[in-house]
């Protein structure tokens, strides 16, 4: 076992120059983060990749220029400033490829900055509750540093790694950040309703986090035999694995178990998957690879969109040039579910935003990515209803975009079909 050191010491064998990978989501280890800006005026030109964290990303702040740069895999929050402005960069990637980022030494690592849970009595910590990338980047970094978080739960897969995988270890315990559940809207209550209305009983599902996620699972109630492999879940589904709605009976791979990458979600979720057999936490390039998914029956993939144009086209990780998030794994599961057996690949957004704009629009904003292009989307979901894509040409599909888009928006978007 390595012998604990303080977080500033441990940071010590950051130099300039070097390449850091920062553990995502709700496992960025806060104490080697501070320790690391603190030593900022003996730094220059460090690499700093990572996925969406929570909390802050100090190091991404104006100060810090030429001392830290990022590199987002997924431009979050905590560094979408900083992308703005110029002193952060955004690598597009499917998060199913992301791994593959370092074991093929694409992006080659000096060291690994994570979070894990306490020992057990053969010297394996747990990631906890996010595997994503950071498995392969334990794997391939030259050292490890490692803070050891009590607040962390201990999850099975992937997520173990041995003591001797640690070149530096760092006790530092802190609460995990947390997504609180919030009610939804009349509307997302709406889209949930319309989605849930795809979903077939033992169908196995893919979903995000955030309201209108929520809203779906709170309408699967009467559904019966369903599964879950996702890239991630939160705080929704254990009410329905609790009311025995999510068996997982009907999956072809790792039947009887939720498998996922990462979770976020309040303290009951991490609680729920604390030590929990049931729970596996398996690298990005699995749960995500394509030729996985498929072989579950009924994926029913359903992920967001920032805007939809009258072709299907779906920008997701910008609002024009503007970088908002990531490529992620929407395509990986879109792909996968329609792939699948029965599979359904769902894009559900509302139909306008929160200025009243509408949301399904006749072109894409200037300088928008497309992060799922238009001959793989099957279906769209507003609350207006479904719109069903597949096997529609150019104009059908636009006939059947503008009847779900918001009404006071209609008529402008007819007038834009070709």
């Amino acid at each position: 076992m390595p012998h604990p050191v303080s977080a500033h010491d441990a940071v010590q064998a950051i130099q300039s120059g070097d390449r850091i990978w920062i553990h995502g989501m709700a496992a960025a280890p806060r104490a080697l983060i501070n320790a690391l800006v603190q030593r900022a005026d003996s730094l220059r030109d460090v690499e700093i990749v990572q996925l969406h964290t929570e909390g802050p990303a100090p190091y991404a702040d104006p100060e810090y220029q030429g001392i830290f740069r990022v590199n987002a895999l997924f431009v979050g929050a905590n560094v979408r400033k900083a992308v703005d402005e110029g002193r952060a960069d955004y690598i597009p990637v499917f998060l199913s490829e992301a791994p593959a980022l370092f074991r093929k030494g694409i992006l080659p690592l000096n060291a690994a900055l994570i979070t894990v849970s306490p020992p057990d009595k053969h010297g394996y910590y747990s990631l906890g509750t996010s595997i994503e990338a950071t498995r392969a980047a334990v794997q391939t970094a030259n050292f490890v540093i490692a803070q050891v978080n009590k607040y962390m739960p201990r999850t099975h897969g992937d997520a173990l790694i041995h003591e001797s995988q640690i070149h530096y270890l760092v006790e530092a315990d802190e609460p995990l950040p947390e997504h609180p559940h919030c009610a939804p809207s009349a509307t997302q209550l709406s889209i949930g309703r319309n989605v849930a209305a795809l979903v077939e009983d033992g169908a196995t599902l893919q979903m995000g986090i955030g309201a209108i996620p929520d809203a779906v699972l709170a309408s699967l109630t009467d559904h019966k035999r369903l599964g879950i492999h996702t890239e991630m879940f939160s705080d929704g589904v254990i009410d329905l694995v609790e009311k025995g709605v999510i068996t997982n009976e009907k999956k072809t791979i790792h039947p009887g178990k939720i498998v996922a990458t990462f979770v976020i979600g309040t303290r009951r979720l991490y609680d729920f998957v604390d030590d929990n057999p049931y729970i596996q936490m398996l690298d990005a390039a699995y749960v995500n690879d394509t030729a996985v998914i498929r072989k579950n029956p009924k994926v029913t993939a359903i992920n967001s969109a920032i805007e939809v144009d009258l072709t299907g086209q779906v920008c997701a990780d910008s609002i024009g040039p503007r970088l908002y998030s990531g490529v992620g794994g929407q395509m990986d599961f879109i792909r996968g579910a329609s792939y699948s057996d029965g599979g359904k690949p769902i894009i559900a957004l509302p139909s306008t935003t929160k200025t009243g704009a509408s949301r399904i629009v006749t072109q894409l904003k200037s300088g928008a990515g497309v992060v799922t292009t238009r001959a793989h989307v099957h279906y769209v979901v507003t609350e207006y209803g479904v719109a069903y894509l597949k096997g529609k040409n150019l104009r059908q599909r636009a006939e059947a975009l503008i009847e779900i888009a918001h009404p006071e928006h209609r008529e402008s978007l007819s007038a834009g079909i070709i």
